[in-house]
């Protein structure tokens, strides 16, 4: 008598590179990885001068909430600190400094959670002691949020 074998699929070795990531998590990968791309075939001038057009553009890509806190956040940023070049990162607005993220926002659909982020790398000067915040959570913006996000975006490029 055969046995009977019931037939797997066979996962590439690209899926189970991916394995354990859910699929917001391989789509921003895949995202960055494209950045990369076309960053490499631009070169570095190019790339800053598109910078800001590429964020508005994904900007405009959000649901409406996300989209008027991110359009805020990128106001923010030019005007507190216009020297942070605006760039994608993981398909996300973000500024960077010397090449380097600084800050970026993160919409609460990118990986469906109930808020918007706005982050700080390890680039950013926000350090206060042995313990400090590094992200925020927002969901909308007063005129004090706005104010205060002003003066961390100033402090962490100081």
């Amino acid at each position: 008598m055969k046995s009977e074998q019931t037939s797997t699929k066979s996962t590439s070795a690209a899926d189970k590179k991916y394995e354990g990531f859910t699929d917001e998590e391989r789509s921003a990968m895949k995202e960055r990885a494209n950045e990369l791309k076309a960053s490499a075939r631009r070169g570095s001038r190019a790339a800053k001068a598109d910078g800001d057009s590429e964020v508005r553009a994904k900007i405009a890509e959000m649901p409406e909430a996300d989209r008027v806190l991110a359009e805020r956040i990128h106001a923010i940023v030019k005007s507190s600190a216009p020297a942070l070049s605006p760039k994608l990162w993981y398909g996300m607005p973000a500024y960077a400094r010397d090449g380097k993220v600084v800050c970026f926002f993160q919409s609460a659909q990118k990986f469906k959670t109930r808020y918007a982020t706005l982050g700080f790398s390890d680039q950013a000067k926000l350090d206060d002691g042995a313990m400090w915040p590094a992200a925020y959570a927002l969901t909308e913006l007063s005129a004090d949020d706005e104010a205060r996000i002003g003066a961390l975006i100033e402090r962490a490029v100081s």
